[in-house]
């Protein structure tokens, strides 16, 4: 059994750019120059005997897929692979979300809040109760009447009631034999004749 190796995933951003054997800042046309080089010296058609050779063009396929793409690049050049997993685990508008809150600053930030407010379910619970069902509670315009809740059994037994008030009964039950023809399928046959 083959131990498959474990990668890191880094933050520099620049591994990709040495499998295409390029510097960080390269150009979309010096990208494309060394993938076409390298590209053909890896192929496994040219190299049928060399497994090492197939796995170097599937990195260097891996490398030109994501450099040459301008959003994949830029989240890779400003947070490395580590910013292409997160893209593609939360989406790549999420990217930066995600490295602004695991930023020591933010936790830093969370940690003092709780110190605060001596706990986080406190302050939750404050703001449940004031904006929700306390003092701050949204008030109904004024000439609306609040909603109110009604369970499903006491709405149909006033539908009920309602109706046998008004001398209707609802039908409870299908009738059991129906025989009924459609007007489309009719015994005589029609035909259509244009004038000329």
């Amino acid at each position: 059994m083959a131990e498959q190796r474990q990668r890191t995933l880094s933050t520099s951003g620049e591994a990709l750019y040495e499998i295409l054997a390029l510097e960080k800042g390269a150009t979309h046309d010096e990208i494309k120059k060394s993938y076409r080089k390298l590209a053909l010296k890896y192929h496994p058609d040219k190299n049928p005997d060399n497994p090492e050779a197939a796995e170097k063009f599937k990195e260097i396929n891996n490398a030109h897929a994501t450099l040459t793409d301008l959003s994949k690049r830029n989240i890779y050049d400003k947070y490395g692979s580590l910013g292409l997993y997160v893209a593609e685990q939360f989406g790549e508008e999420n990217v930066n979300t995600y490295f602004m809150l695991s930023s020591w600053w933010a936790k830093g930030l969370f940690a003092v809040c709780g110190l605060l407010t001596g706990c986080y379910l406190c302050c939750c619970l404050c703001c449940c109760f004031n904006c929700c069902c306390g003092k701050c509670k949204p008030k109904a315009p004024e000439g609306e009447q609040q909603e109110f809740f009604v369970s499903p059994e006491d709405l149909e037994e006033q539908i009920k009631n309602d109706m046998e008030r008004d001398g209707e009964t609802p039908i409870m039950l299908q009738p059991t034999n129906v025989t009924e023809k459609t007007q489309l399928i009719g015994d005589s046959h029609r035909s259509y004749h244009t004038e000329s």
